[in-house]
């Protein structure tokens, strides 16, 4: 028989050049049961109906040309799409079955059967168009799946309302925004034996970034029990993301981020209450879990490289747990149809000023901000009051919801997460979107002003009213390479993604405290000394966050190693800095715990920070745990790009006293190729600059304090705001003394102020000086890098 004459075939027979027969999804489960098992994918066994049934199951029943008619008076306006999707499908449902189609459906049961061992064995039963997964869409959810059906009768019925979903409203809306013919599409129905992830868990991966298209992160969310449930958005999933490149290394474990879902429900087997399946609550124990161990989260990241590479391009695939077994099962595996696929030579960033109060946070999806007003629609049956334009409000989308999403500015949902329907949606249909928020519907109301901003990182923010909206465009091409070195200034973890496509020659400095500031938020001392903490609230506070350690003090080197992780992340193998903490006493006490263990300072600017604090008993055992997160960043997750820097080292005495005792913390200059610099923001760092590149590697200077210090003026005096000039001749000096200096050394030196992205002249004159790097701000990056090379111009040649 011809391929194309069959009307059931295995998927291990089934290959991707099949989806014209079995279309995408079927086709590329059969390509990984073939190609891929052997490398450690796998799929549950199953078989999957052709092309040709579903024209015979059609023809048969006499139903193409009433389809067409339906189809036809629908374009005309004669008939609603609601009216014309609900006739085509009672059309199909109250159709027979071809006896020659019936008889190979039930065989392939029997076979199946056979081969797991029942003699009805559970099975999943999903749809599958023979135009659907192709690389310009990813019909999310168009389709129906049916679980847990058992047995022949029960099968086929399953089988016909696939074909019936063929015509929902929401595939027929989207076929026609798409501009598929609907004749010209066929659907084949997959039937695969069930994973008992009702027991176990499941979720949706995607093999790159799915916000930022950052190519080398594998992105997987999880929850228990079935995977409706996380396709749909209907629960809030845990979120991990995996470091690609590290993934073939043995040993290390480069996961860069895991957060706690709420998992509010999960999907079971409804056993004998008649039904297939039903939601029920997640215990308290369940929510206070995550779904995957780390191993497991490994597991499914080398999965999804490997689907990734056998492909050619980057995918979102859908696993699932068996709770018997503990096996993991990729059950669908598809091209990623946004991110891979947008313009690389242009960056659009997006700023928000002049906000109002924040009334709510979720997870953004896209980088765009939007001024709107709310449409708040609670259920499916209020669809047809939603205002154009407006900003879609509501509980968790489907994708009935399409017609009016396409018509919104912006979404937002009290469920759901990164690889929900209604952020895959957004993705694709270019729309800002915050999903997981929580209570959006109960904080909300109809025709309220309100801004929806998803340009400020992983998180997402709802302001009241309007606020100001800026978009800069940056080109990226024809960027010139230069000599010196053009590195970022980042400081936030969940925003390091959206930079990756500038061509930085690293992160110059990466801010330690912004990230405990963000992502730890409680003072390591708090952690080292909870037993002693006096003020209630900080230790109910505190206990709440470290729910699940057993050592509090592993909080804080795990939140910190995975919050610098990411923007290690960004450019390796290219050099990242980060900066010890350089909070001062006033900010330390700011974290949670922190008053108890810091002194009150008449001036914090000159007081006890920076190296002052590294081996003073006060905060010796804070530094330990700082230690610690960089040897874990280093050596377990794999980031040995990391540098680390010492701020505010105010003499060589003080160097030699930091050094041992970061060496005492597995922090040995030079072991494992560890090099350590030195901020040059104090005069002694200049006038002594040849005893300081003794010492260390590199130098790094602090504009900012640097003038503050020589010139002694206040950086934050209004009153002398005039007399702070980083470009004063006394500063110029001794920016080109260190130059000089630490390069007769043999010491590298960059400079990370601000003053290069403020002034174009400032740069030249650093290149004139002979600086190695200059670091700035990621949005005056392309700025100052053709400064720099307009500066490298006038130069002679190296």
């Amino acid at each position: 028989m011809k391929r194309d004459d069959r009307l059931v075939c295995d998927l291990d027979s089934v290959t991707r050049a099949d989806i014209a027969v079995v279309g995408g999804k079927n086709a590329s489960l059969g390509e990984m049961v073939r190609e891929l098992g052997a490398k450690g994918v796998r799929v549950p066994p199953g078989f999957a109906t052709t092309a040709r049934a579903y024209r015979d199951f059609l023809a048969a029943n006499d139903l193409g040309p009433m389809i067409a008619d339906r189809i036809a008076r629908l374009d005309a306006d004669k008939l609603t799409l609601h009216e014309a999707g609900e006739a085509i499908r009672r059309m199909i449902a109250e159709g027979d079955w071809p006896a020659e189609t019936e008889t190979a459906i039930r065989k392939a049961y029997r076979d199946l059967a056979d081969r797991t061992g029942g003699s009805e064995p559970a099975v999943a039963v999903r749809s599958s168009a023979t135009a659907e997964d192709l690389p310009d869409a990813s019909f999310a959810g168009q389709q129906e799946t049916f679980l847990n059906v058992r047995g022949e009768e029960a099968l086929l019925a399953a089988c016909r309302r696939c074909y019936a979903s063929l015509f929902t409203d929401r595939a027929i809306t989207y076929r026609k925004i798409k501009r598929f013919d609907h004749d010209k599409v066929a659907l084949s129905v997959g039937v695969q034996q069930m994973v008992r992830a009702d027991l176990g868990g499941s979720g949706v991966m995607f093999s790159i970034d799915t916000e930022t298209g950052f190519d080398k992160v594998v992105l997987i969310n999880a929850a228990w029990g079935l995977g409706e449930n996380v396709v749909q958005g209907a629960v809030n999933p845990d979120e991990y993301q995996v470091f690609k490149p590290f993934l073939g290394k043995r040993g290390l474990v480069p996961i860069l981020e895991k957060r706690l879902g709420a998992k509010e429900k999960k999907m079971i087997y409804a056993g004998a209450s008649g039904r297939e399946t039903r939601n029920v609550p997640t215990s308290k124990a369940e929510r206070a879990a995550f779904v995957l161990s780390d191993d497991e989260i490994l597991t499914l990241a080398r999965q999804a490289q490997v689907i990734e590479d056998h492909y050619g391009q980057p995918m979102d695939m859908e696993w699932a747990r068996d709770g018997e077994t503990g096996d993991l099962f990729i059950v669908q595996a598809r091209p990623e149809t946004v991110q891979s696929r947008l313009e690389a030579g242009v960056l659009k960033s997006y700023a928000v000023a002049k906000a109002g109060p924040k009334l709510l946070s979720g997870l953004s999806v896209g980088d765009a901000a939007v001024n709107g007003r709310v449409c708040l629609i609670e259920t499916a049956a209020e669809i047809d009051r939603f205002v154009d334009g407006s900003v879609l409000v509501t509980s968790t989308t489907d994708p009935d919801w399409v017609p009016i999403m396409k018509r919104a500015a912006a979404i937002v949902t009290d469920h759901g997460g990164r690889t929900s329907h209604a952020a895959i949606v957004s993705r694709e249909l270019g729309l800002p979107a915050i999903v997981g928020c929580g209570e959006a519907t109960h904080v909300l109301h109809d025709e309220q002003e309100i801004t929806v901003s998803c340009a400020e990182g992983e998180d997402g923010f709802v302001y009241a009213g309007h606020a100001e909206i800026t978009v800069e465009e940056q080109d990226l091409a024809g960027i010139e390479k230069t000599r010196t070195g053009v590195m970022l200034n980042l400081a936030n973890p969940a925003a390091a993604f959206r930079w990756w496509r500038l061509p930085m020659d690293g992160v110059g400095l990466a801010r330690m405290e912004f990230v405990v500031n963000s992502a730890v938020k409680v003072h390591p001392m708090a952690l080292v000394e909870y037993d002693r903490l006096t003020d209630p609230e900080a230790r109910k506070a505190i206990a709440d966050l470290t729910r699940g350690y057993t050592d509090r003090t592993e909080y804080f080197v795990d939140h910190l190693a995975r919050g610098l992780s990411r923007i290690a992340a960004v450019c390796h193998p290219k050099p990242v800095i980060v900066r010890m903490s350089d909070f001062k006493t006033n900010e330390y006490a700011d974290l949670l715990g922190g008053r108890q263990f810091e002194p009150e300072e008449e001036n914090p600017m000159i007081g006890f920070r920076g190296a002052s604090r590294y081996y003073s008993d006060s905060y010796r055992a804070g530094f330990a745990l700082e230690c610690r997160a960089i040897r874990r960043l280093r050596e377990e997750m794999g980031f040995d790009n990391v540098i680390v820097m010492i701020p505010f080292c105010r003499t060589p005495d003080e160097a030699d006293r930091v050094l041992k005792v970061m060496a005492e913390n597995g922090l040995k200059r030079g072991r494992k190729g560890l090099q350590v610099y030195v901020m040059c923001e104090i005069p002694s760092n200049v006038v002594l600059a040849a005893d300081f590149a003794e010492r260390f590697d590199g130098f790094s200077i602090g504009s900012n304090d640097l003038t503050q210090l020589t010139l002694g003026v206040d950086r934050d005096s209004e009153v002398l705001a005039p007399l702070f000039r980083e470009s004063d001749p006394a500063v110029m000096w001794m920016i080109r003394t260190v130059i000089r200096e630490a390069h007769k050394a043999g010491s590298k030196v960059g400079f990370c102020g601000q003053a290069p992205s403020n002034d174009p002249a400032f740069a030249q004159r650093l290149v004139g000086f002979g600086i190695d790097s200059i670091s700035v701000t990621p949005d005056s990056f392309l700025k100052v890098k053709r400064n720099v090379a307009e500066a490298e111009g006038t130069l002679p040649p190296h």
